[in-house]
């Protein structure tokens, strides 16, 4: 996936089978139409169209396994570019007039999913429905990596604030826990639809069970298990609204085992059984 580490650019792409394993610059990326899974030194990701992956430069492994066309619009940034740009960002006017070339200090992100704001969301729409027409030389062009740069380093504000959160005298040490938390909760999301065990979730943020549910409650508000559940009732609906897989089958989509359970499960959060659930969709469909 490496291009060139001295070049901004775009990979818009379809497929519903993929595999790449190698190094890659710092880059978001967005999946539309199905699920990219991804796994970096850091942990396990699953990407939907909600969310978009936010990747330090390195190593990772991305694989694609759906039953239709999963369209990939993955932005890569060169070696540098969001220093040069938080620099513009934070220096005075005086400062950047009188040294624009000083060295910047590098730059580490949260490596994580992130909801896609609108603000976001609308930067990316507007560079995909513009990028078959663009000129890869042109200003409008590279307009558009720095904007989204901006939106990216405004993100990243926003998380230290989730940061200073956490208890822990030392910022490191606060730093290194959130990463570990959201290791676990990145676990979750990708996993959330097989059997997962407490136990594998902290292996995977390399904390003890104990630690994890306390630090994980804190700045989440909620437990895994219940984390878990939410992730679950969120893919029913969507199964339940979308297809028409049988109960049995969704069951075992979400990871469960007993149809019965599932049943009791959706009703309690939505009110209603999954089948009484589908039928008012299909109903609300028809007016």
């Amino acid at each position: 996936m490496t291009k060139n580490d001295t070049a901004n650019y775009v990979l818009h792409a379809k497929s519903d089978e993929f595999y790449w394993k190698g190094n890659g610059q710092l880059s978001i990326k967005t999946f539309s139409n199905g699920k990219a899974r991804y796994h970096t030194k850091q942990g396990f990701y699953a990407i939907e169209e909600s969310r978009y992956l936010l990747l330090n430069a390195g190593p990772y492994i991305i694989s694609i396994d759906e039953p239709r066309e999963v369209e990939s619009f993955c932005i890569f940034f060169q070696d540098g570019f969001a220093e040069e740009v938080f620099h513009s960002l934070s220096e005075t006017n005086d400062r950047l007039l009188s040294d624009p070339f000083k060295d910047k200090s590098p730059l580490g992100f949260f490596e994580r999913t992130y909801p896609k704001n609108m603000t976001l969301s609308a930067m990316l729409h507007t560079f995909k429905q513009a990028l078959p027409g663009n000129d890869q030389k042109s200003i409008g062009y590279e307009q558009q990596f720095h904007q989204i740069m901006q939106a990216l380093l405004e993100d990243q504000l926003q998380i230290y604030q989730e940061v200073e959160s956490l208890n822990a005298v030392r910022k490191s040490t606060r730093e290194e826990l959130y990463r570990r938390i959201n290791i676990a909760n990145e676990y979750i999301r990708a996993y959330f639809d097989r059997p997962v065990k407490l136990d594998d979730i902290a292996a995977a943020a390399c904390l003890s069970p104990n630690h994890l549910l306390r630090t994980y409650q804190q700045l989440y508000k909620r437990t895994p298990h219940q984390h878990i559940t939410e992730f679950r009732i969120q893919k029913a609906r969507q199964l339940l609204s979308e297809t028409d897989y049988t109960m049995t089958e969704i069951t075992f989509l979400l990871g469960l085992q007993n149809p019965v359970s599932f049943s009791k499960l959706f009703k309690q959060f939505a009110g209603m059984s999954p089948a009484d659930y589908r039928k008012k969709v299909r109903m609300d469909k028809t007016r």
